[in-house]
This record gives C-alpha cells, sequence and structure tokens, in this order.
C-alpha cells in the first residue's frame, strides 16, 4: 500500500467496535477515512474492489486511543534513560543510580525518572551527599514519580546557582516549585537534538505499539522548551506515526500572545499552565492542610490571573486550560471560569472547551459548576490505581475521608462534565486498557464508571477535547484511527455491583469490548492505524 496515499482496505473475519452496527464483523477504509462498516456477508461485495484484505481472523478492531496528558520527550528519556519506577527501596535506588552512571559515562548529565518514597520501607528518599556518591559526584536530575519534585546532585546544581534562593529549595532534600523548574531547564538543556529526537521516536513508537492513535503533548516554559515543543511537532508531521495535538503552558495576556502560540504550532494555551502542583510531593493546594504536612500546599495562580488568561484565550478563539490537583486550586479555576463568563458571556466561555488537567479533589458543588461552564475534565484513572485506597499516598497525605473523595468520575459523567482520560506519561505508564480497567475498579466503588463509558471518554472524548466531534469512532467519514486487538472474550461490563457485572449476550444490541476483570490480561494490540497508515504491527503476527 502507498504509504503517503492510503489506499482501500477490507477488514473482515473479526469484530468491529462501531456505534454504527453493534454486529459489525467488517470495515472498509480508503483515502484514510472510514468507508463502511457491516456484516461478513456484505462484505464478500467489497473484497474485489479494494487494494488489501486484511483477514482479522477473529481479533477485535476498535478507535484508536487517544492519550490526552503526555510529555512525550520525557516519556522518551525515561523509556530510554534510568528508569527508577521500580526500585523496592532506598538502597536499591542508589544501586541501580551507580549502575546507571557507571554505565553512561560520556553523558553530560545523568537523567532518570520514576522514583516515589513513599513505597520504600525507608519512607524518605536519598540524601544530596548519598546521590553525590552514588553518582561519582557527577551531574544528575532524577525526576519524582509526579514530576513535580527532583533529586539533584550538587554538580548540577554548581550549574544553577541561583536555583538556591529559588522558592522550593531544599539544601539536602527534594527541589520542588521554582527551584524544580530551574534545574529542570539546566537538565534538560543538556540533551541535544538527536538525543530528543531519538527520545521522541521512543515515545511515539511505544505510544503506537499500546495501540494510541493521538497524543496531547502538554509543554510550557517551566516544564520543557519552545525548541523541544516545536521540534516534536514538526516530526509528528514529517513522519508516519501517531498525531500530536501540542498544548503550550503560557499565559495569554491579549491577541499578540494568542497569534504567538499559534505560531509554535499549539492547539490550545494549557496543559500544564499550573494552577498548583501536586499531593505527592505536598505542593497541591489544599483547603485545608494536608494530614502528613502542617500546611496547605500551593497556589501558582490567582481567580483574577486565570480569569485574564481565559478571558484573553477566549476572546481569540483558543482552548485554554490549567493544571489543577487540589480542591482550592480547582475552586480558583471555576472562580475564574465564571469571571471570565460574566465578562464574555456563559456561551462564548462554554464553546470554548476549556480545560482543566487532573482535577482530582472535586467537590459536588465544583462538578455541577464544570458542567455548567463547560469545563473538560483531563484525567489520569491511573493515579487511582497507584495512589488511592485506605492505604495509599492520597491517604497519607489527606487522611482517609478526603482520600475517598478524590477522582470522582461517576459523579462528573452524571453531572455532564466532559472526560477525556490519559496518563500523564512519564508520570504513569502510556497503557490505555488499565486506564480504563482503573476507571471502572476504581478504589472508591461509588467513583466507578462502565468499561465503555471509560473507553469512549479514552477514545472519542480525547477528539472532543480538541473540538473534533468527527473522530475517536468508527462510523463512516470518520478518521480511520483504529487498533486491532487481541482481545480474548467480548463482555459489556457495568460498575454497579447490584446489576450483573457483565453480559455476554448478542441479543442487547451492545456492542462488547474485553473484559477487563482485575487480574485478566490485558488486549494487545496487533496492529495501530493512523489515518489510514499502519504505525505500528506487533512482531510475528
Amino acid at each position: 500500500m502507498n504509504e503517503r496515499t492510503p489506499g482501500t482496505v477490507l477488514l473482515r473475519n473479526g469484530t468491529v467496535y462501531s456505534p454504527a452496527d453493534p454486529f459489525a464483523t467488517a470495515m472498509v477504509t480508503e483515502g484514510g477515512h472510514v468507508a463502511w462498516i457491516g456484516s461478513e456477508g456484505a462484505a464478500d461485495g467489497f473484497a474485489d474492489g479494494v487494494e488489501e484484505v486484511v483477514d482479522l481472523g477473529g481479533a477485535l478492531v476498535t478507535p484508536a486511543f487517544t492519550d490526552a496528558h503526555v510529555h512525550v520527550t520525557s516519556t522518551g528519556l525515561a523509556l530510554t534513560g534510568l528508569d527508577l519506577s521500580a526500585a523496592t527501596g532506598l538502597a536499591d535506588a542508589l544501586a541501580r543510580i551507580a549502575g546507571y552512571a557507571a554505565g553512561r559515562p560520556g553523558d553530560e548529565v545523568l537523567l532518570g525518572h520514576g522514583w516515589d518514597q513513599t513505597r520504600w520501607p525507608e519512607g524518605r528518599p536519598p540524601t544530596r551527599a548519598e546521590l553525590d556518591a552514588a553518582t561519582g559526584g557527577r551531574a544528575a536530575y532524577l525526576s519524582r514519580t509526579d514530576v513535580h519534585s527532583a533529586l539533584v546532585t550538587p554538580a548540577l546544581l554548581r550549574r544553577v546557582p541561583a536555583a538556591r534562593d529559588l522558592d522550593g529549595f531544599d539544601p539536602d532534600g527534594p527541589v520542588t516549585r521554582d527551584a524544580h523548574h530551574a534545574v529542570r531547564r539546566a537538565a534538560y538543556a543538556t540533551v541535544g537534538p538527536v538525543q530528543r529526537a531519538a527520545a521522541q521516536r521512543a515515545a511515539l513508537a511505544h505510544a503506537a505499539s499500546r495501540g494510541i492513535g493521538s497524543v496531547h503533548e502538554c509543554g510550557g516554559p517551566d516544564i520543557s522548551s519552545e525548541e523541544d515543543f516545536t521540534s516534536l511537532l514538526a516530526l509528528a508531521r514529517a513522519e508516519a506515526g501517531v498525531r500530536v495535538h501540542g498544548y503550550w503552558a503560557q499565559a495569554v495576556h491579549g491577541a499578540e500572545d494568542a497569534e504567538r502560540l499559534r505560531e509554535l504550532g499549539a492547539t490550545g494555551a494549557g496543559g500544564d499552565l499550573f494552577a498548583d502542583g501536586s499531593l505527592g510531593s505536598h505542593t497541591a493546594c489544599l483547603a485545608a492542610p494536608y494530614a502528613d504536612a502542617p500546611h496547605s500546599g500551593t497556589a501558582y495562580l490567582t481567580a483574577d490571573e486565570i480569569a485574564a488568561h481565559l478571558t484573553a484565550c477566549t476572546a481569540a478563539g483558543l482552548q485554554a486550560g490549567f493544571h489543577a490537583i487540589g480542591d482550592a486550586a480547582i475552586t480558583a479555576v471555576i472562580d475564574g471560569a465564571r469571571l471570565a463568563a460574566e465578562r464574555l458571556g456563559a456561551d462564548r466561555v462554554r464553546a470554548a472547551r476549556h480545560r482543566v488537567e487532573h482535577a482530582e479533589m472535586l467537590t459536588p458543588d465544583g462538578i455541577a459548576a464544570m458542567a455548567a461552564l463547560g469545563l473538560v475534565a483531563s484525567v489520569q484513572p491511573a493515579f487511582d490505581a497507584a495512589w488511592g485506597g485506605d492505604d495509599g499516598m492520597y491517604a497519607a497525605r489527606l487522611g482517609t475521608d478526603r482520600a475517598r473523595t478524590l477522582n470522582p468520575y461517576a459523579a462528573m459523567l452524571r453531572a455532564g462534565v466532559p472526560l477525556a482520560l490519559g496518563s500523564d506519561s512519564p508520570v504513569t505508564p502510556l497503557d490505555p486498557w488499565a486506564t480504563v480497567r482503573a476507571a471502572a475498579f476504581h478504589r472508591t466503588p461509588g467513583h466507578r464508571i462502565s468499561v465503555r463509558a471509560a473507553f469512549t471518554a479514552h477514545t472519542r472524548g480525547g477528539w472532543r477535547a480538541v473540538g473534533r466531534d468527527d473522530a475517536g469512532v468508527l462510523v463512516p467519514g470518520a478518521p480511520a484511527d483504529y487498533a486491532v486487538w487481541d482481545a480474548g472474550d467480548l463482555v459489556v461490563q457495568v460498575p454497579d455491583e447490584r446489576v450483573a457485572n457483565w453480559s455476554t449476550d448478542p441479543r442487547s444490541g451492545t456492542p462488547g469490548l474485553p473484559d477487563l476483570t482485575p487480574g485478566t490480561r490485558l488486549p494487545v494490540a496487533l496492529r495501530t492505524v493512523v489515518g489510514g497508515r499502519t504505525v505500528h504491527t506487533r512482531p510475528n503476527e
């Protein structure tokens, strides 16, 4: 098939997940779009007129996933660099750091990611002296799993002496806030174009191998660089692969700023425009103090500043957004959106589909306000899988009662808040079926949503979050972005334990999805197609 102009392809002898036909077993794509969906018998009429026939052998075809919150270069660097997520304790982490340093003698700055002291018996990260010894005195930047704090060596700090005078600097522990942003910029500045492109390709290839067809890159001056952002968008345009929609987290004050964002190629002025930090690093902004710290976190933006950004973006026809995790930060975003609606009219604000990234500590009033203002919730269910439950990090930071209120997906859907699911990779892995499972089997049962609702939020929801209502679903005319899965038995699962948890009765007319009951094997992507072009094929398939 010509890679430049996608030809006509017939997929048959499988199961096609489509609202157009709940019993579909075949699909035709042409010129990068879905042309037809139907039954096996009707597929015979297409077989002689297509360029390629794919025998699915009973496999499942679904829309490709969209991951609505990713840091592509950081993900690639984590995939190709030092991964500390599997470290079992302080000694193990230091041994991994030492081994990595010994194996990379030419690296100007050692880069690593994923440590989480809350999972270690010692309950603490390495001291700067311990880190210095493990690296042999070399410059190193090791981000925590939430990427809101980092371990840094004295050699790296010598490159950024001003960091010692910034908010968030600790003379011996992890750096947070402005100090963290400063050292991160210095560390990533040592990543050259070749290493950066290799990391980006690695991340996008990994996404494709997981059945992901689109990602929302969340960049910004406190996270990466304009060069990193624009090079990623250019790479995605030039090479057949996963689609990249870029968000740049910089405040907009007027039309000139908005035009500058468009020149960068940004879809919107949001992503990680920080209203606060994270719970794991004690920087999420709370209405009441942490259970394990004598403060309430950090507010980075006021409601007035938020309103100014939303007003300017709405007036310029640009989507805006904010990173907000703590209840006080989310309240500030909502208050800012209300002020913008008073200035410009609620209809204009709703039409812009402004976003709130993470949106974890929502109250019932906050949920109602988000729905009324048309704010999209870009959420990460794997956070709950990793840190939820009565014994998890959330409970340690907030106490059990507050922790149980986090990530209330069922209430959000009931209220009409649009959901777009993602990973925040490298914070949690690019693993969309695990993300759907985490939403459907939330650690707090009352927050669970159906597999179908979670799947829709992870496919069509991501497209709607960028203003496209015609994609993320397999119907005639939609983009031919799909994945083929080795998925096992298909069922219809619901989150309410008072009724049957699944049904395999085809007479229901509800298309089935893989059984995601915890403990079952997750589906494996055999093939991922974007715009009619194959971007991933499983080896030996």
